[in-house]
């Protein structure tokens, strides 16, 4: 791989790193708010069904990989100087694709109520039935406007330009805030529902749209569906219709079951979940989204060893996941007192979220790997076999949320979450090196196993002093917590530094290295 190739996956990957990790710190505090309004209350659990409809429409219209599908195609016509030719593609997809949209989207709006009780069915009581179908329907449209944005971004993207696309998701988180602190003392939940579709408008229309005419966008009414690269788009698109709502799965399954459980269940699943995603989003989705580009790139221009380079590269340091996810572990009651115990939500919600969250904190290299596992794949534009692959990872995990939701409550659902996030990571990343001939893969498998091993290392040596230092800190209070958190995570850094240099870990030790050096020259 090329110092050139690398200095821009390094830059990107530092814009999109810093992007996900303020809009998971924002969508952590966005969850702060609504617990602090709604505790863990059916209210809640009617928001978090409501949606479940969007997601699906969302992962239809496979708005989280037009890097994958229309990247590629654009960025061909980018290389053979056809750059007009490619807007009239861009043209073609943006209005084709977002006329099927609006089609579905008018269908899920009038059939929502039979929808949300066949996606939700232990949601029986009819106040909260009612509640989640008419947030349902406020959020709906705002899946028209990821898949616009979406496009937007894409042509941002294949330009490598970064820095404006990095400002949807927070733009649509502050949305969100807004919306339920303006309207959350009026109107309940459902001012959060009118601030995901505000949110989604300002974030992926408003501000894209700037940023891709700043690119040169020209926008044409083009409808000719015949076109080859839209065929092609298409091809490549409908695995991805499946394969993404397998991969996002989870929050449909953890909805799905949890609304058999009694109330405020699903409530809770979803603040843990949110906990684990911005811990693996920080990591994995920085990771594949800057990667992207640069892995079409380099599979165009056939250069695989570098292509599994920098695909194993991006999946070592995603193991750096583990040990924090050990750190969270140990510290799952004082992080979820800290985060959310105020107003609404009690210390028993504290308790029972805190035990979902020790589950989820199992699969967390899982969240963080499956979103890169198959990012190499999608460069090869090959969407049927990984699909296939996922779909085969999830349909095996469902006996266990069945199970594991009937016998252990949310924690059991929360253990199915971790096996299903683990198996989507594993199974495609093992047939890629068959078929890739991938002969690293194995040494980064290896890499993940030793850092498992020092993670548990880790939290023993947590535990133990957790348990000592209770004797002098009530962590029962924010104050006690946050005491409990600056101790242990003092600890944890002092004992990741000295693992890095004591077993030569290169992920950590060039890491601390280049912080250093920089500081040295500023």
């Amino acid at each position: 791989m090329t110092q050139s190739i690398q200095r821009k996956v390094g830059i990107a990957a530092l814009i999109m790193m810093a992007s996900v990790f303020l809009s998971r710190v924002m969508g952590v505090f966005r969850e702060m708010v609504i617990a602090y309004i709604g505790g863990v209350g059916g209210s809640v659990d009617a928001y978090q069904v409501a949606f479940i409809i969007p997601e699906i429409l969302n992962h239809i219209s496979a708005s989280g990989f037009l890097s994958v599908t229309f990247i590629p195609i654009f960025a061909r016509y980018l290389s053979e100087n056809k750059e007009s030719e490619g807007w009239e593609v861009f043209s073609i997809v943006l209005i084709g694709f977002g006329s099927l949209l609006v089609l579905l989207i008018i269908t899920a709006l009038i059939f929502a109520p039979q929808l949300v009780s066949l996606l939700a069915p232990g949601l029986t009581d009819p106040v909260r039935q009612e509640t989640a179908i008419r947030m349902t329907r406020i959020i709906i449209p705002a899946q028209l406007f990821f898949f616009i944005g979406a496009m937007l971004m894409s042509v941002q993207f294949a330009k490598e330009k970064f820095f404006l696309p990095a400002l949807s998701p927070l733009l649509y988180n502050l949305g969100i805030i807004g919306g339920g602190l303006l309207l959350g003392k009026h109107i309940g939940m459902e001012g959060f529902s009118w601030g995901v579709l505000a949110g989604a408008f300002i974030g992926n229309i408003l501000v894209q749209y700037y940023g891709a005419r700043k690119v040169g966008m020209r926008l044409s009414f083009a409808f000719n569906l015949k076109h080859p690269d839209f065929i092609k788009y298409v091809k490549l698109t409908l695995p991805l219709m499946v394969g993404l709502t397998m991969i996002s799965s989870t929050e449909v399954l953890f909805r799905f079951f949890g609304s058999f459980l009694r109330t405020g269940s699903v409530a809770s699943l979803n603040y843990s979940f949110r906990v684990i995603m911005m811990l693996a989003g920080l990591f994995g989705q920085a990771a594949g989204v800057a990667a992207t580009p640069f892995l079409s790139r380099l599979a165009v221009e056939k250069r695989f060893r570098e292509l599994n380079d920098l695909l194993n590269t991006a999946l070592r340091y995603l193991a750096l996941v583990i040990p924090f996810s050990f750190l969270f572990m140990v510290l799952r009651n004082e992080v979820i007192l800290i985060l959310f115990q105020r107003g609404e939500f009690t210390s028993t919600a504290t308790t029972e979220t805190a035990k979902a969250l020790l589950f989820m904190l199992i699969g967390a290299f899982g969240f963080s790997a499956q979103m890169v596992a198959v990012r190499g794949f999608y460069a090869m534009k090959q969407t049927l076999l990984p699909t296939i692959i996922v779909t085969i990872a999830v349909l095996i995990s469902i006996p266990f949320y069945a199970l594991g939701s009937r016998y252990f409550g949310i924690s059991g659902i929360a253990m199915a979450m971790s096996l299903s996030a683990i198996l989507m990571f594993l199974l495609p990343y093992l047939v890629w090196n068959k078929r890739s001939g991938n002969t690293d893969g194995k040494g980064v498998l290896v890499f993940y196993s030793q850092m498992i091993l020092l993670g548990i290392g880790f939290g023993v040596v947590l535990e133990w002093l957790k348990i000592n230092i209770y004797g002098y800190i009530d962590a029962d209070t924010f104050a006690g917590s946050a005491a409990v958190c600056l101790i242990l995570g003092s600890a944890f850094t002092a004992m990741l530094i000295a693992a890095g240099y004591m077993f030569k870990i290169s992920e950590i030790h060039d890491g601390l290295s280049r912080l250093i050096s920089r500081k040295k020259t500023d």
